[in-house]
């Protein structure tokens, strides 16, 4: 069964965990934000509501705590149990440096073939949530922070980075033409 996904609202959901670099002092990084088990009590409601309509948002959530297991581990069952799980593999090694271009060619691939980059590069209301990702891929690429972003992970950043860019300023520039 197809469902139709909000594609800004996905990448949101695919960074809310990091929510916790917003909030060092009561939060460890990777820790409770990155709990499979709050999202899935969170989003409780969400799921009995829309079934497999909710779905791919949950997915979003999910595969950043699965991706962190790999570069240091996350809290990934956190209440049941504060244990770190994950590869630490550290980010810059080939391992991940190959398992992120393999993720972003695959998305990449998953956006042309279905078409949904075109959409995305349309003009619509949620295209402005695309600044929180904007943020975050801009901070880590450029900023160092939370950690710099290896150098050959650098252009699947900017290709991110001006894909969403794109969807924001074609956005603003419809927006300004309406009113």
């Amino acid at each position: 069964m197809r469902t139709s996904v909000n594609l800004p609202l996905l990448f949101l959901f695919s960074i809310i965990p990091d929510i916790d670099l917003l909030i060092p002092s009561l939060v460890q990084h990777r820790g409770p934000t990155h709990s499979l088990i709050v999202y899935c009590l969170l989003l409780l409601p969400t799921l009995l509501a829309y079934r497999t309509k909710s779905l791919p948002y949950l997915i979003s959530l999910a595969s950043h705590t699965l991706a962190d297991g790999l570069t240091g581990g996350a809290q990934a069952l956190w209440p049941i149990t504060t244990n770190w799980y994950g590869t630490r593999i550290r980010i810059t090694s080939l391992t991940n440096i190959y398992a992120e271009w393999t993720l972003f060619l695959a998305s990449l691939t998953l956006l042309l073939t279905t078409k949904e980059l075109w959409k995305l590069l349309k003009p619509h209301p949620s295209n402005l949530l695309l600044t929180i990702p904007i943020t975050s891929i801009f901070n880590s690429t450029f900023l160092g922070f939370p950690i710099p972003v290896p150098t050959q992970l650098v252009a699947p950043h900017l290709i991110e980075l001006t894909i969403f860019s794109l969807s924001i300023l074609i956005d603003l520039r419809w927006i300004s033409k309406t009113t």
